[in-house]
């Protein structure tokens, strides 16, 4: 339309300086362009039918959410546009096809999220025109902590496996924890007599032990600026909440008591340690409401504070990061006092995009730059790392694609070999 106006233009301005007939002529144009243009709204336009989206509800963080458009009075060529809230990230634009539209759009934040309106493109027969009406919305999407390895009972396997299998006959005698009493056999430690127990039965009784249970297990979650960076296509909290929540699921079925504990520039909320799945179920709920905050970490307040809180031996599973050694000194001091007292593991993410950056050979300048600030950085980091073992914390510096694997066979490893 806009190239036949401009054609049309150009004709007039010639018929009005050559004058004459092609005045005429000029006039006649433009009164065909105004019928052609007309007759083309006419055979192309049609009034936009309902309009309907099929889709979960609620979806993993990390994950895709599949929507499905369905139009009812479509025209070829059609192509339609969301504005994609913050939550979610997907195509510019996408096609129709016979009224139906299916779009991938991927999950990088939790939340509940809207998409209020779709809009609709599509030409007119001859191109002269483009219609673009627009049709309300009422999709709310709600992004939630991924649970998807405790769904598919990995987990409960391999703890069901580590903890009440094989193993559960070896614990059986090492532990600390009272199990029965059985008469005293040759061959058997001196040491299980209990003499109170035989003297009423006036035969020799042994005590039986085994590997204790219902140890108190905490995840600490620094949610400060740092853990917002991005990784592998999501926050590092959310790496953190996954890692977390399926860590958790083995210790309520490994009868251990689990509670939660989040801070940034101070203490935000504490949940004592509780038994079974009610305390999985709660921290999930917990971790879903947990916002993403751009305040610096206040490590020596809420180590303070959660040593504080945790008067019995623990578990502590702190999810945190550091910049560089400077940074991290006042984090290792409070670490340190905090392992005098309880078991500590220490986890933080490796950057995939800093490992890429070491491992390859630079090409310019820039990149021989690029190349010695990122060894720097990570030299740096394993200074820290190395001050946190010889504390005698345990370090988990993985990739995130690694982290729940590694995090919960640390956590049956500690366990079986009962260090808490």
């Amino acid at each position: 339309m806009l190239w036949l106006a401009a054609g049309t233009l150009v004709l007039s301005v010639l018929a009005l300086i050559l004058g004459g007939l092609a005045r005429e002529a000029a006039l006649g144009l433009w009164v065909l362009l105004i019928v052609a243009g007309l007759a083309d709204a006419a055979v192309s336009y049609a009034r936009l039918g309902e309009v309907t989206v099929d889709f979960k509800p609620e979806v993993f963080v990390g994950e895709n959410a599949e929507l499905t458009f369905d139009v009812a009075r479509w025209r070829p060529g059609m192509v339609g546009r969301v504005a994609w809230p913050e939550g979610l990230r997907g195509p510019d634009a996408f096609a129709f096809d016979a009224g139906r539209a299916e779009v991938t759009a991927q999950t990088v934040r939790r939340g509940t999220f809207t998409i209020d309106r779709l809009w609709l493109m599509w030409t007119s027969r001859f191109e002269l025109w483009e219609f673009v009406p627009s049709a309300p919305m009422a999709l709310e999407l709600r992004v939630v902590p991924n649970i998807r390895v405790v769904q598919s009972g990995n987990i409960t396997t391999q703890v069901a496996s580590t903890l009440y299998g094989i193993k559960e006959n070896r614990a059986i005698g090492e532990g600390s924890e009272f199990h029965q009493l059985r008469d005293f056999q040759p061959g058997m430690d001196i040491k299980s007599i209990d003499w109170k127990r035989s003297a009423k039965k006036r035969n020799l009784v042994a005590r039986e032990l085994r590997a204790e249970r219902n140890h108190h297990v905490i995840i600490a979650m620094d949610n400060g600026y740092l853990m917002r960076e991005e990784v592998a296509g999501l926050p590092k909290i959310d790496h953190a909440i996954t890692a977390a929540l399926a860590t958790a699921w083995a210790a309520a079925i490994g009868g251990d008591l689990v509670g939660y504990y989040a801070y940034d520039t101070r203490p935000r909320s504490f949940v004592k340690p509780e038994p079974g799945r009610l305390a999985f179920a709660r921290l999930r709920s917990w971790t879903a409401g947990l916002e993403y905050v751009s305040r610096e970490t206040n490590h020596t307040l809420a180590m303070s504070e959660l040593n504080a809180r945790t008067p019995k031996r623990s578990l502590i599973i702190t999810f945190t990061d550091f910049l560089d050694t400077t940074s991290a000194e006042l984090l290792l001091e409070n670490i340190k006092v905090l392992s005098k007292r309880h078991l500590v593991v220490f986890v933080t993410l490796r950057d995939p995009t800093l490992e890429a950056l070491i491992s390859s050979a630079p090409q310019s300048m820039g990149g021989v730059a690029d190349l010695v600030a990122g060894n720097q950085k990570a030299s740096e980091r394993r200074l820290v790392f190395e001050k946190l073992l010889r504390m005698g914390v345990t370090v988990l510096d993985v990739r995130p694609g690694e982290l729940t694997a590694r995090l919960v066979s640390t956590y049956l490893d500690i366990k079986a070999r009962e260090l808490i």
